[in-house]
């Protein structure tokens, strides 16, 4: 049985851009989590002028990067052995890569919020396979 009492969950934060020549830039991000999309956490990144762009990230992956390098390809999260504050979030498209620092500390207070709402492995009760993939099928991929 699907469950019906969705609830979302929001937190800010400042990350730190990090620039080739080693420059720090705050930039700040929203993370959102909703037990509808129970494996994805969707973050905000606020780049000033540059407005605002959307990541859809793995929950899984952001948790596995708070204790392990983990991710391959488009996003990578990486813990700082030199510093167990910070993680890395490298992000990369077609149009250019990021990498930011963000607090560690901050990033597992978000994660356990998303676990008081839907538990590890709990993810299935709280989406609809067969509504995910009417959704899909509407969509015009033409």
């Amino acid at each position: 049985m699907v469950s019906q009492n969705h609830k979302t969950i929001r937190s800010t934060s400042v990350f730190g851009l990090t620039a080739p020549a080693g420059v720090k830039t705050p930039v700040r991000v929203e993370m959102r989590y909703e037990s509808s999309e129970p494996y994805a956490v969707n973050m905000s990144f606020h780049a000033g002028m540059s407005g605002q762009i959307d990541w859809v990230i793995a929950r899984d992956l952001l948790a596995d990067g708070l204790v392990v390098a983990s991710g391959e390809g488009d996003v990578q999260i990486i813990p700082q052995l030199d510093n167990h504050e910070v993680v890395i979030i490298a992000l990369s498209s077609p149009s250019g890569q990021a990498a930011f620092e963000a607090p560690a500390a901050k990033l597992a207070e978000f994660l356990d919020e998303t676990y008081d709402v839907v538990a590890p492995g709990d993810e299935d009760q709280w989406m609809s396979i067969d509504e995910e993939l009417s959704r899909l099928l509407q969509t015009d991929l033409h």
